[in-house]
């Protein structure tokens, strides 16, 4: 429960931080440029704003169908923080007057378009698939539990992965920080989700 507690205000914080950043200049890459619809910007607002969408789906599947009050408090922290970041890339794109989807496969702008298939619904690295989704919402109490905590310790590696690319490539400084801000987050909660794996008998899966 305590270990929730901290990651919960850690999470809260990255919240205020980025909710000071939503509004900023558009074109902020040192240039007074808006990115180009073929950007690292604008594929990793598009593509993490898929990612997270399953990531909220997931959460609050999951705080109905068990009672355990340290992972309802969890799943409610991820949705909450996911929904918020979703919004603000998704306003981004707007203020970009860029589209929300494109033609190229997801993970293009990190020159791995070709990596997931989109087999079953798992489009980028670390999503759950169709029947996954489905299955949790079959599952209750321990069962769903565990599961829950093992397809989202799959889905921020995954999701570590994408923002660290944004790091990395991104020009648009305010993205560029949400995401570094996404890559500390997640390690954190993948740390605190291995230790809540363990007290249920259980691990992440490899």
């Amino acid at each position: 429960m305590r270990h929730v507690g901290l990651v919960a205000g850690a999470a809260a914080a990255a919240l205020v931080a980025a909710g000071a950043i939503t509004y900023a200049v558009a074109g902020d890459d040192g240039n007074g440029r808006t990115p180009s619809a073929e950007s690292a910007d604008a594929g990793f607002a598009r593509d993490m704003a898929v990612h997270h969408q399953q990531a909220v789906e997931m959460s609050y599947i999951v705080r109905d169908r068990t009672e355990d009050e340290e992972v309802r408090r969890l799943a409610y922290d991820i949705a909450q923080t996911q929904a918020n970041q979703r919004g603000m890339m998704l306003g981004w794109l707007d203020l970009w007057s860029l589209p929300k989807v494109s033609s190229e496969p997801p993970m293009t702008w990190m020159d791995m378009g070709g990596m997931a298939s989109g087999k079953d619904g798992a489009l980028m690295a670390g999503m759950a698939t169709n029947s996954e989704m489905k299955k949790l919402g079959e599952l209750s109490g321990k069962q769903a539990e565990v599961f829950y905590l093992q397809l989202m310790t799959d889905h921020h590696k995954g999701g570590v992965h994408m923002a660290q690319g944004c790091v990395d490539r991104c020009a648009v400084g305010v993205e560029k920080r949400l995401a570094q801000g996404m890559v500390d987050a997640q390690q954190s909660e993948i740390s605190l989700m291995a230790d809540m794996l363990k007290e249920r008998g259980a691990a992440p899966r490899p």
